[in-house]
């Protein structure tokens, strides 16, 4: 199943003022081999919240306690819950032709979609809304866009975290705020769609990065070390990164194949295709070393270490995005000092020392 392409509907940057809501609660993270626990859904018109759907979906084996724990869903509260088939065939008719709205809202629709073929022999092609993509479009210089720092940031009050109905009325909340905001920042919604929309993100290409240099260190852990990214970086852009590990003597690359010697871990919570799991990179990356590939996967963090320690001596510049931590990993001490710990020229560099001198700490 999860070989085939769905045939979803579009993914739109709208405000819809109609819509329904949803959230599932999952045994996992893959539509193919988990399960769905509970779907919640809130059907709005006018702003207004006009009717709502919950349903457990029974469940043919024991759930795991951490499961319950994440969930907060028990054993005991699936027994007597209709089985797939029916939930899904409820939820459906709840659904009919509305737009859906959620956060990392594809994870959601993934499943739904899936059990909808399964058990009803029909596709999931409503046209949809993610709410944590155009939180990134009107908070760029927040460090996360999950669903918890949302809440946190526009202060909301739930009753319940890790329950769908309660994620269904936390994302409603965030929905409004985003739509105001957005008013606030662009003069109307037509506008910010205008401005989304124009925006073209370019594909970048691994087999384009090349190198000035012609001298290097053989003994340099990444000298002819084939290195691929995922996730989100946050202390540079992916292309820089890929620029340090060609002037290193390396090969960066787009995927990870038989070839590849190292995956640096960006930070998944910006990945639109998983919901805090791990990208199709470091899944394929765990399937080669268990095959004996040699292949090692290290953090962003360990990726600056490496080569931060292995620069000493040399010119190594680093060039960071303007609105995250800075040129090294050592912002956690630094912003416990309060200033910058560094005492050489790459302290200099440094953006988030700039911001420790205005007294902006954000760790």
């Amino acid at each position: 199943m999860s070989m085939i392409k769905r045939e979803k509907g579009k993914n739109m940057i709208s405000f819809p003022n109609e819509y329904v809501m949803i959230d599932i609660e999952t045994t996992g993270l893959s539509s193919e081999w988990d399960d769905i626990l509970e779907i919640g859904a809130l059907k709005v018109k006018n702003n207004e919240i006009i009717d709502s759907f919950q349903s457990f979906v029974a469940c043919d084996y024991e759930i795991p306690e951490e499961i319950t724990a994440l969930t907060g869903i028990t054993n005991e509260m699936l027994v007597g819950a209709p089985d797939p088939a029916e939930a899904i065939k409820n939820f459906s008719a709840f659904l009919g032709d509305s737009i859906i709205i959620g956060y990392n809202v594809n994870f959601d629709i993934n499943f739904l979609y899936d059990y909808s073929e399964k058990y009803l022999g029909i596709k999931i092609r409503n046209d949809y809304v993610d709410c944590m993509r155009i939180a990134r479009k009107l908070f760029p210089d927040e460090p996360h866009h999950r669903l918890k720092d949302m809440i946190k940031l526009f202060n909301i009050s739930i009753n319940s975290s890790h329950r769908a109905i309660a994620d269904c009325e936390a994302t409603k909340q965030i929905y409004d705020k985003l739509y105001q905001f957005a008013i606030d920042t662009y003069g109307n919604i037509e506008e910010f769609c205008n401005v989304f929309s124009r925006k073209k993100y370019y594909e970048l290409n691994a087999g384009e990065i090349k190198t000035n240099k012609t001298e290097f260190d053989i003994s340099h852990p990444l000298f002819g070390k084939v290195c691929v990214f995922t996730g989100k970086l946050e202390k540079m852009e992916r292309r820089n990164a890929m620029q340090i590990v060609a002037d290193f003597g390396g090969i960066p690359d787009n995927n990870v194949t038989r070839r590849t010697n190292y995956l640096i871990l960006g930070n998944n919570d910006y990945c639109t295709t998983i919901k805090g799991g791990k990208s199709t990179k470091q899944k394929k990356a765990e399937e080669l070393i268990s095959k004996g590939s040699d292949l090692i996967i290290i953090t962003e963090n360990d990726f600056y270490d490496l080569i931060i320690s292995y620069g000493e001596g040399e010119e190594l510049k680093l060039k960071t995005n303007s609105d995250v931590f800075g040129c090294c990993s050592k912002y956690k001490e630094c912003s416990d000092a309060k200033k910058c710990l560094r005492t050489d020229d790459r302290a200099n560099a440094c953006l988030y020392r700039k911001n420790l001198e205005n007294g902006k700490i954000f760790y």
